[in-house]
């Protein structure tokens, strides 16, 4: 199973320093949650990682390998991401589209199997969008759409996922079925995570890790229940945070000022 690691990493974007030498393992196994204000370069540290922003300093290592070096279709079967935003601008089924997660297994001239079919409906089911399979994605709501990325991110199968935002959308059942499933792929193995959240107590109850970015290159990561205290977040989101005790664990709420 493969290591997504960071290495002394600097990313830039339009003169905003997002990370500075940042030391960074995602590992199958853990589910990391990255955390920061709006604005701050969640997204563009997520696009570094996958290979799709170039890094200003350091670099970004798949087993040892620098990414910057290695074959997209390669990097595809080990690295898999879900965009901020779920756009389908071309007419496809829902379940033609799922099955475009099976391509960078897949020989050139190679067309998908029973195998890679009997994934996809696997997936579709695990969304909710069983029964959707011959239905267009351009008919598909907000959260319909975005079920459907996650779906063929994990018709993908990748060893490691980079999630931007992936609760975008998704009304309060959806997103603790997909964090759950996030979690579930972890720790069981499967994959190690990344996920950009802006919902402390999703981070707080699902994730193993966080990364916060502060700003200006500064950042800290660790194990979760060492990193979130009132103290951390009140200086990473510049608000007054109250700490709440749980049978799930701790829960975080702003306090009105």
């Amino acid at each position: 199973m493969s290591t997504l690691a960071s290495r002394n990493l600097g990313v830039r974007i339009a003169g905003i320093q997002v990370v500075s030498k940042l030391d960074l393992a995602i590992r199958p196994g853990e589910f990391w949650g990255l955390l920061g204000p709006n604005g701050i370069g969640k997204t563009t540290l997520l696009k570094c990682m996958a290979g799709l922003h170039e890094a200003a300093a350091g670099e970004v290592l798949l087993e040892s390998r620098n990414i910057a070096e290695l074959p997209r279709r390669l990097l595809a079967r080990h690295i898999g991401m879900l965009q901020q935003h779920t756009v389908y601008v071309f007419d496809s089924s829902v379940l033609q589209t799922a099955l475009t997660g099976r391509h960078p297994h897949l020989g050139y001239w190679e067309r998908e199997g029973p195998r890679d079919f009997e994934l996809a409906d696997a997936a579709l089911r695990a969304v909710d969008l069983d029964g959707f399979g011959e239905r267009s994605v351009t008919g598909l709501s907000g959260g319909e759409a975005r079920r459907l990325a996650f779906a063929t991110l994990l018709v993908q199968a990748p060893e490691i996922m980079l999630l931007d935002e992936p609760t975008n959308h998704l009304d309060l059942r959806h997103q603790v079925r997909m964090m759950g499933m996030i979690r579930k792929r972890c720790t069981e193995g499967a994959s190690g995570a990344l996920a950009a959240l802006h919902d402390i107590n999703l981070a707080a109850r699902y994730c193993s890790h966080v990364v916060m970015l502060f700003g200006n290159g500064d950042w800290c990561a660790g194990p979760t229940l060492d990193m979130l205290s009132e103290s951390s977040l009140e200086r990473l989101y510049r608000c007054p945070v109250e700490r709440l005790e749980s049978a799930h664990g701790p829960r975080f709420h702003p306090v009105s000022r």
